[in-house]
């Protein structure tokens, strides 16, 4: 799952910087002006929620997450990291406005994902920062 979390967050990024180029475009073609504010707060978004991907995907077993917590975390993360920004673009961009509400699923999707892992860095005995740990497991 962490090989997802690593793919997912830089798929991200890649998508990100491809929206940001989009928006370039459209500065060139007639201002800042010219660029929705729905398309800024979803770039925005995905490229956060990507770093975060990448860095979870690290953290992951670097906190020995193991079994069925370990999908949970990446599962809802994931989620969470494409469900947000495609919710901010779909619901502004086509109007359709009841869409919006299920960015708070999408949210605690995000949320219930880093509960988790506020959990496991809490109560590890890797997250101590005592003793030397062993290597990472291979990734899955």
């Amino acid at each position: 799952m962490t090989r997802l979390l690593k793919t997912s967050g830089f798929l991200g990024l890649a998508t990100m910087m491809g929206v940001g180029l989009y928006q370039n475009f459209l500065i060139m073609q007639g201002g800042p002006a010219n660029v929705p504010p729905w398309m800024v707060g979803g770039h925005a978004h995905l490229g956060v929620l990507s770093i975060l991907a990448i860095v979870m995907g690290f953290a992951v077993p670097a906190l020995g997450v193991t079994g069925r917590l370990r999908s949970a975390v990446s599962g809802l993360f994931v989620v969470g990291q494409w469900a947000l920004p495609l919710t901010v673009w779909t619901a502004s961009g086509l109007e359709i406005g009841p869409l919006h509400a299920t960015a708070f699923l999408w949210g605690a999707c995000l949320l219930v994902s880093m509960l988790l892992m506020a959990y496991v860095a809490a109560t590890s005995e890797k997250s101590s920062g005592g003793g030397r740990t062993a290597a990472a497991p291979a990734d899955d």
